[in-house]
C-alpha cells in the first residue's frame, strides 16, 4: 500500500465542484490522487525545486561542460600546435606574436567568462527552463518529442539585447583573428584557435566551480 502523505482540495471544473481528495506518494516526484469514496486513482506529476534544479545541472553537464572540455582540449592543442611550427620552422615567431596570440586567449577568456556569468544567472533565476531544455534532449534521443516543453521561454530585462551581445562577440573574436594574422605576427592556424581556446577553457572552469559547489 502507499502511504498517505495529506488530504487535499481539488477544484473539479466540470461539475464546478470542490472535491476532497487524497494524496498517495507513489515514487520520486510521482503522487496518485483518489477522490474520496471513488475507486478510481489519478496519477499526477508534482514538481520539487530540488528535481528541477538537479535536472537544470544535468543540462549544464551535457550541454555545456561536456563540449567545454572536448572542444577547448582540441582548439588548445591546435593553438600551441601551430605557435610550435612557427616557432621551430619559420624565422616568423617574435615577442609580437607571444603578445598578440596572448591577447587572442585573453579576448576568448572575457567572452567566454560573460557567457558564463550570463548563464549562471539563468541557472539560478530560471533553473525550470534549463530543466525543459533537458527533457527535450532526452525525448528527441529517444524520438519521443511530440510538442515543444510549456517552461522553454525566458523574459528578464535586457532579454532582446542578448543575441545582439552575441553576434558582437563572436564579431570581436573573428576581427582579432583578421587582423593578427593580416596585420600582426600570428600565424593562421594558432590566430583562429587560440581565441576559441581561451573561450571555451573559460566556461569549463568557472561552470566546474558551481557545479563541484551544487553537489
Amino acid at each position: 500500500m502507499f502511504a498517505k502523505t495529506e488530504g487535499i482540495l481539488l477544484w473539479d471544473r466540470s461539475p464546478l465542484l470542490w472535491l476532497k481528495m487524497e494524496r498517495y506518494n507513489v515514487g520520486p516526484g510521482i503522487d496518485l490522487v483518489q477522490q474520496k469514496g471513488s475507486l478510481v486513482p489519478k496519477l499526477i506529476t508534482v514538481h520539487h525545486p530540488e528535481q528541477t534544479m538537479q535536472q537544470a545541472q544535468e543540462y549544464v553537464k551535457t550541454y555545456i561542460l561536456l563540449p567545454s572540455g572536448l572542444l577547448g582540449l582540441v582548439s588548445v592543442v591546435g593553438a600551441v600546435g601551430g605557435l610550435g611550427y612557427q616557432w621551430l620552422a619559420t624565422d616568423s615567431y617574435t615577442w609580437d606574436t607571444f603578445y598578440q596570440s596572448s591577447g587572442l586567449f585573453m579576448s576568448g577568456v572575457g567572452l567566454g567568462a560573460a557567457q558564463t556569468l550570463y548563464q549562471r544567472y539563468l541557472l539560478r533565476e530560471f533553473p525550470e527552463v534549463l530543466a525543459a531544455r533537458m527533457k527535450e534532449g532526452l525525448s528527441r534521443q529517444r524520438g519521443k518529442l511530440k510538442k515543444r516543453a510549456e517552461a522553454t521561454t525566458i523574459e528578464h530585462p535586457g532579454r532582446q539585447f542578448v543575441p545582439l551581445a552575441y553576434m558582437f562577440g563572436v564579431l570581436f573574436l573573428i576581427g582579432g583573428t583578421v587582423a593578427a594574422t593580416v596585420y600582426g605576427r600570428v600565424g593562421m592556424v594558432p590566430a583562429i584557435l587560440m581565441p576559441w581556446a581561451g573561450f571555451y577553457w573559460a566556461r569549463l572552469f568557472l561552470w566546474r566551480r558551481v557545479i563541484n559547489v551544487a553537489k
